[in-house]
């Protein structure tokens, strides 16, 4: 029986919820448009959590009973039109509006793989040095099997929980130890992740997310190591969250997320289209010896075999795009124009 069943059947049976509109000493605060059931489980998860805390939940002009279900679960819903969201100005927004010392951030369909998730990720906050910290994420049960493998290595989904600092409460210091480091090792430095994640209140009330229409979380994990800051991965605290794979909403997330790196920490991985080329070619031949690794019908691994051709050469050309979209669209108005195109709804 899923987690949010038996979870569901202790409300019906009296068990009291631990969200609540009222202050509290930990806030939650969801973004939400059209949530769906996957919120509702989130909304079922968060009741049943051990930590008492605060829930509010800002709309975006939802059309299926997203805002309705949150008040029903006890949240403070802020409403706003859809054309204002903006996923920095939008967050400031709703931490302004909560109480708690420390504010843990979800996205609608990150859904707690436990009673303590909250506990768990307020853990790193004891130190009094800690800005911010996020949880562990896992690829949801029905996941696509090449997005799987991709979110199992991502950052957020290490073992070992970890510290990033450079230069702890020196700005000086440490923007020269990020300056000395290469691209890539800036950004890793950097990673931090708002699908499931937790500020102090006071680093936040010193240093708000930055009103960007992608990547605001690690700008404001940038912003906040710069400063001297410090951010905490507390792996223990998890969280089961991915999509269904889609080759024109990857090209869309990865074009903005290689735009964002570009900008942020100066990140070119793929730099022309020999590269593109190249690179898919390799990542082929990845996915081929992951899909062979897999306990797959012969039908399924036909299938992805064949849909990771086209696959890799998205990924590619999505990362080669973003990266140069930043002079592009100084010079071409096409590219300004397709630029605005793609990164419209990320």
């Amino acid at each position: 029986m899923r987690l949010a069943a038996r979870e569901e059947r202790g409300q019906r049976e009296g068990q009291p919820s631990a969200s609540t509109s009222a202050a509290r000493p930990l806030s939650v605060v969801i973004p939400t448009w059209n949530g769906g059931a996957r919120f509702r489980e989130l909304l079922v998860a968060l009741a049943s959590q051990d930590v008492e805390h605060e829930l509010l939940v800002i709309d975006s002009g939802s059309r299926d009973g997203t805002a309705e279900a949150a008040r029903a679960a006890g949240a403070r819903v802020l409403s706003i039109p859809q054309s204002e969201f903006n996923h920095g100005a939008t967050r400031n927004q709703a931490i302004a509006a909560t109480h708690g010392g420390i504010v843990a951030l979800l996205t609608q369909d990150a859904l707690p793989m436990g009673r303590d998730y909250l506990a768990c990720l307020a853990k790193p906050f004891a130190n009094p040095r800690v800005d911010g910290a996020y949880a562990r994420q896992y690829p949801r049960p029905d996941c696509d099997p090449l997005l799987a493998e991709r979110l199992r290595r991502w950052s957020a989904a290490r073992n070992e929980p970890s510290l990033q600092v450079l230069a702890p409460g020196d700005p000086v210091a440490s923007r020269k130890l990020y300056e000395a480091l290469p691209p890539m090792e800036r950004y890793l430095s950097c990673v931090f992740d708002n699908v499931a994640s937790a500020v102090r209140r006071a680093s936040w009330e010193q240093r708000q997310f930055p009103a960007r229409t992608f990547g605001e979380d690690v700008a404001w994990g940038r912003a906040i190591l710069l400063a001297g800051g410090a951010l905490a991965y507390e792996p223990s605290a998890r969280v089961e969250h991915s999509h269904r794979i889609d080759m024109r909403r990857e090209f869309k997330r990865l074009y903005c997320d290689h735009r964002n790196l570009y900008e942020l920490f100066e990140l070119f991985q793929v730099r022309n289209w020999r590269a593109v080329w190249h690179g898919a070619q390799g990542q082929q031949r990845v996915y081929r010896e992951l899909l062979e690794s897999q306990a797959l019908t012969k039908a399924e691994q036909r299938r992805w075999r064949l849909y990771s051709i086209p696959y890799t050469y998205v990924e590619g050309a999505a990362q080669f795009l973003g990266a140069r979209s930043h002079w592009k669209t100084a010079q071409s108005r096409f590219w300004a124009w397709a630029d605005r195109r793609i990164r419209r709804g990320v």
